[in-house]
């Protein structure tokens, strides 16, 4: 029995000797998870290959799952759609769009895409809603609820306090025979004949029918306000987009002695003396403040060909006098497709409406407006 005693000791003391070795090359955590059993070494990569034939037969059934799915909206299309419009347009207050889980995800992108054409819209979580949220709705606004089932517990608990603040409701799911169908004044069928999924439990084709008809409703508005592109670019201010549909030829062209001009009795020398200085690679020649043409570097290249005394010449001789013009009320990207137009330019003449020097505009200018 001592001896056992002794033996057990001996371990100890041999362990606890061990122990800042094991500290000091390895670490604390890999002792302790050693200690633990618990394994620090990577995991070995899955075995498993993908079956190329077997995932494209797969992705081309869901493509034509759901591409079916949003035919068959279309042909189920009637009067509780145009109610659905009629409600949504004679909105005094805002439309309010709400759904859970993949649902949830459709709402919101639904509010945006509302929002964004001329409905003012906003998402609200159902199950905030009934947290304190549900003081962001009033009797002016529309509800617009997402359900592919029509039995979400969140959305029907919900319901009835709507009803009561006096909110007008559409149901968009895909049971007619559903609570949310039956409680709204107006509901739209989303139904699908199946999912995309091969387990059939993902929402894929319900979702997707669910979104075309959100973007149906949107767009079917959009065409109601007579929302313009103007009032989309006013809406999207900001990106590239906004850029290109808000930024004018007068916010990026060149005024005043940045514009290279010369008058039409000015010598040819004294043109190119002009086009350099500018750095516009031409010269707008001017008859006062009348346009009369233009001499670009590439007019200059052609006469040096074809004359060995052209520093004597009148630029008049040797200009072209149709140069490309536009006027500083029109957008910006629309001098893109001017210089694009064969023969390629990279400068337009800005003329004002009698056709007077307003400014210039070079390729340049559009880059760093980032209008392209």
């Amino acid at each position: 029995m001592l001896r056992r005693v002794e033996d057990a000791a001996d371990r100890a003391g041999s362990d606890a000797a061990r122990a800042p070795s094991r500290m000091i090359t390895g670490g604390i955590l890999p002792t302790m998870t050693a200690d633990a059993g618990v394994r620090t070494k990577p995991r070995i990569a899955d075995a498993r290959r993908v079956d190329h034939a077997r995932a494209l037969s797969l992705a081309r059934n869901v493509l034509e799952t759901e591409a079916s799915a949003i035919s068959a909206l279309a042909t189920r299309l009637g009067a509780p759609f145009i109610a659905a419009v009629e409600l949504m347009l004679r909105c005094r207050g805002r439309v309010v769009v709400s759904g859970i889980g993949k649902s949830g995800h459709v709402a919101r992108k639904l509010a945006a895409t509302l929002a964004s054409t001329g409905t003012p819209a906003f998402f609200v979580h159902p199950a905030e809603a009934g947290h304190g949220d549900l003081g962001m709705i009033a009797a002016d606004d529309v509800v617009v609820m997402l359900s592919n089932s029509g039995e979400t517990d969140e959305l029907v608990l919900l319901t009835p306090h709507l009803k009561r603040q006096g909110a007008a409701l559409i149901a968009l799911t895909g049971n007619e025979q559903s609570s949310l169908a039956q409680s709204a004044d107006v509901h739209l069928d989303a139904a699908v004949d199946t999912e995309a999924c091969p387990l059939g439990l993902a929402p894929t084709a319900s979702t997707t029918a669910a979104l075309a008809l959100g973007d149906a409703l949107a767009l079917a508005l959009l065409d109601a306000r007579g929302f313009s592109v103007e009032d989309f670019a006013r809406s999207h201010p900001g990106g590239a987009l906004g850029r290109r549909l808000l930024t004018r030829v007068a916010d990026v062209m060149r005024t005043g002695v940045a514009v290279p001009r010369v008058e039409r009795s000015a010598t040819l020398a004294e043109a190119i003396v002009e086009m350099s200085s500018k750095g516009m690679g031409m010269t707008i020649v001017t008859d006062g403040e009348a346009v009369c043409g233009i001499f670009t570097d590439g007019d200059l290249r052609r006469c040096l060909g074809h004359d060995t005394d052209v520093m004597q010449r009148g630029v008049a001789d040797v200009m072209t006098r149709t140069p490309r013009t536009i006027e500083p009320s029109r957008l910006a990207a629309d001098c893109v497709l001017l210089m694009e137009t064969p023969p390629k330019v990279t400068q337009l003449v800005v003329v004002d409406d009698a056709q007077r020097l307003a400014g210039a505009v070079h390729v340049h200018d559009l880059f760093r407006a980032r209008v392209i």
